[in-house]
């Protein structure tokens, strides 16, 4: 059996920090502290719930990030 693959640790970095920046800012700082992936979402988006190690997730309103969670 193969073995369960270990995924890349997460930049050691608080989801809270993007709250207040505008979302071009944002997404370009969480890329430069190592963050992958980055996904902007308006208010109330459906989203699926799965778990993504080395996601940061953006909820974007008026250009701003007004909430950011990781996954």
């Amino acid at each position: 059996m193969a073995p369960i693959p270990t995924p890349p640790a997460e930049p050691n970095d608080s989801p809270d920090s993007y709250v207040g920046l505008d979302s071009a800012s944002a997404e370009r700082l969480a890329r430069e502290r190592g963050w992958p992936t980055v996904r902007s979402l308006p208010p109330g988006a459906i989203i699926t719930m799965e778990y993504r190690v080395g996601r940061l997730n953006f909820e974007v309103k008026d250009g701003r990030v007004t909430r950011s969670w990781k996954g």
